[in-house]
């Protein structure tokens, strides 16, 4: 039986071709979710379905090798009617909207399906996670619960793939803005220029009120970036933890599940030595010892990941704090969450090893200080130290952070082992928009920022490089800014 058309149809397809996901390469975020959902319902195919206008598109699929069908065969086309609950067929052949269902009938013989619908925020069903099986069976409640918190996560994950697309085309925006402005700098400069013989003093009055602007743009520049990023890493830190929450308070019940159903096994075993014809033969058809090592195996890798996604949302959740006033907080952290979200970046690539990170951590006090804002400048360093070693595809690339008090005053030392600058590009490499990167690559404003957040902690950014032998930029920060801003607390608190 042919499903009848959502009311809101035409919406429904906009809104679906808004997310520009139908035909898109296959990425891992989705076949992650579409493997655990077969793992959980115990079934030989999941499937993350979006239904078109004539087809209904897999973005990603487990146990079938299609990536489309006609929607009028859609089982899921029936399921988006219903987007606040599982649609759940248990034998396909006595449903009467499926009997004569050519995928029913003829090859691969569907007998079982359910689909959570994917709905988006505003409430619009693109699709459904499904899962599909060839004989008739049930879910669970629990499965069905798991079912639907992934097929939410599936949104999300839409909703964060859209997100990053608009970044990015408003981070093309704003550097053709930046790239307007430096031209307006330019010419603003340079008629200041032809100006000085005859007005020196307005000359100086107006380069006075152009550093003024310059400072004024990259501090709002910066709020935003602080922002814009806090609200993204917070937002994706959160839809996460919801359904990793899920995972990993269910995975120890898996593993007691497994562990009981194993040992059942073996009692049967060892009171049937010799099982019947058709025991042996489904014991060998599923490779029963091989199942019974690996399992546990596979259930310790899964809990693995899951601890790992959730050391990386800790630090992304870290990172994002965005405070406005000045708290207590404790440097070597600020380095721990940046390092972690630069990890990725100091793996091997096709033109260097892996960079080794030497970590020299001295006996640091709490600094008062806007940690987030000095986990930007953490991460415009590391990062800036990175390209320099990449540029440079040496084959011991190593990059060196340490922390030490010295007199009155708490530094942290990063240094690599990079291109490093020669004199002359020291003299401007915190200059607002100055970079040595190619267009598209940097904004020229890192440097800058760091710099500015530094001096606004009543502190100094020093740089030290020489050309082929790295570089090293150390931030002092006063101790004195750990006693006062400590005392000031206890009163307040007192």
């Amino acid at each position: 039986m042919k499903a009848f058309l959502p009311s809101n149809e035409e919406q429904r397809l906009k809104k679906l071709r808004s997310y520009e996901i139908l035909d898109s390469i296959e990425e891992s975020a989705y076949d992650d979710v579409a493997l655990v959902a077969a793992h959980i319902c115990e079934t030989p195919i999941a499937l993350i379905s979006l239904v078109d206008r004539d087809r209904q598109w897999f973005k990603s699929r487990v146990g079938i090798g299609v990536d489309q069908t006609h929607r009028d065969l859609s089982f899921c086309s029936h399921a988006i009617l219903m987007p606040d609950r599982v649609l759940v067929v248990s034998d396909a052949q006595k449903d009467d909207r499926f009997t004569d269902n050519s995928l029913v009938t003829d090859a691969p013989k569907i007998r079982f399906y359910a689909g959570a619908p994917l709905v988006t925020p505003d409430g619009f069903t693109l699709g459904t996670l499904c899962v599909i099986d060839f004989q008739p069976r049930q879910l669970t409640d629990r499965q069905t619960s798991a079912l639907q918190a992934l097929s939410r996560q599936i949104v999300a994950q839409l909703e964060l793939r859209r997100n990053l697309k608009e970044l990015a085309q408003e981070t093309v925006d704003r550097q053709q803005a930046e790239a307007q402005v430096r031209r307006l700098n330019a010419e603003l400069e340079a008629r200041v220029q032809q100006r000085t013989a005859q007005l020196q003093l307005q000359t100086q009055e107006l380069q006075h009120t152009l550093h003024q602007l310059q400072q004024t743009q990259t501090q709002l520049i910066h709020a935003e970036k602080i922002a814009s990023l806090g609200q993204l890493v917070a937002g994706v830190a959160h839809e996460i933890n919801n359904p990793l929450s899920f995972i990993s308070g269910n995975l120890p019940h898996v593993r007691d599940y497994m562990q009981n159903l194993l040992h059942l096994v073996k009692v049967y075993q060892n009171h049937f030595p010799v099982p019947p014809a058709a025991i042996a033969t489904v014991t060998e058809q599923i490779e029963l010892d091989y199942l019974s090592e690996d399992l546990p195996k596979l259930l310790n890798s899964l809990q693995v990941g899951a601890d790992r996604i959730r050391e990386i949302v800790d630090s992304l959740r870290q990172f994002s704090r965005s405070d406005e006033r000045h708290k207590l907080a404790d440097l070597h952290v600020g380095l721990d969450n940046t390092l972690m979200l630069l990890r990725h970046r100091l793996k091997a690539t096709s033109t260097r090893p892996e960079i080794r990170v030497d970590r020299n951590d001295g006996d640091l006090p709490p600094i008062a200080c806007c940690i987030g804002q000095l986990n930007q400048v953490f991460m415009n360093l590391i990062s800036n130290a990175i390209d320099a070693i990449d540029a440079r595809h040496s084959q011991q690339p190593q990059l060196s952070i340490r922390t030490f008090v010295e007199s009155d005053r708490v530094c942290i030392a990063i240094a690599d082992n990079g291109t490093g600058m020669d004199a002359s590009l020291q003299k401007h490499i915190f200059d607002p928009f100055f970079t040595t990167k190619p267009l598209g690559k940097g904004t020229g404003l890192g440097l800058s920022i760091s710099y500015q957040i530094v001096m606004n902690h009543d502190g100094q950014l020093i740089c030290r490089s020489s050309l082929g032998s790295g570089t090293e930029f150390t931030i002092e920060l006063p101790m004195a800014r750990a006693r006062d801003s400590a005392i000031e607390l206890a009163a307040s608190c007192g």
